[in-house]
């Protein structure tokens, strides 16, 4: 062994164990995960755990942040379509297809877990949780604006009531996810919901 080696934590893979902590938290809760669930999900010692994170609260924080940057992307990229029924189209079944990754892949969905109902050493990464949620509402209710200012949906329409209805359907997508409702089902809830919409708020 090097010298220059010897005693130095082994090197680990920063986003597959901030995925695998993401994983535990979603399970079981901030106060149902121990820094021993932790250090074995991961495969290192207590000491380089908080070597790399600072706490388990880090741990946490960090994996929230993995969290709230794979929905953003995907809130940024969907509206980015020129037509606001392929923005909100594309929006809802990319969120289904993200919340209903293999479970190797995807930490399951941290708005609905218990992380958002727990104390003090939580707070952090629920005002983290919820300041993407309210990015993410503004983005849409700014697509869905330009929309109403651009014709494509009926004038006079409420923005916010939008905005909230099809907020609605992507929470709903979430949590009916997290009992087990499959892809396929989610897809086309989503559709009806479409339908149902643009039946309401389009010419």
């Amino acid at each position: 062994m090097d010298v220059n080696t010897r005693g130095r934590p082994p090197e680990f893979d920063r986003e597959a164990a901030v995925l695998e902590a993401a994983r535990l938290f979603w399970r079981r809760g901030y106060s149902g995960t121990s820094t021993r669930d932790l250090t074995s999900a991961i495969g290192v010692s207590t000491s380089s755990l908080y070597s790399a994170f600072g706490s388990k609260a880090g741990v946490l924080e960090e994996s929230v942040s993995f969290y709230t940057r794979r929905y953003t992307n995907i809130y940024e990229k969907a509206l980015a379509a020129q037509s606001i029924r392929i923005a909100i189209d594309e929006l809802l079944r990319e969120l289904i297809i993200e919340i209903t990754q293999p479970a190797d892949s995807h930490p399951g969905c941290l708005i609905t877990s218990a992380v958002m109902a727990e104390g003090p050493a939580t707070r952090k990464a629920r005002g983290d949780i919820s300041t993407m949620l309210m990015r993410n509402e503004r983005l849409l209710r700014a697509r869905i604006r330009r929309a109403i200012d651009e014709g494509e949906i009926l004038g006079g329409t409420d923005a916010e009531v939008v905005t909230g209805f099809v907020q609605s359907i992507g929470q709903g997508v979430s949590a009916q996810s997290n009992r087990g409702v499959g892809r396929d089902e989610l897809l086309r809830i989503a559709d009806f919901s479409q339908r149902a919409m643009w039946s309401t708020y389009t010419r």
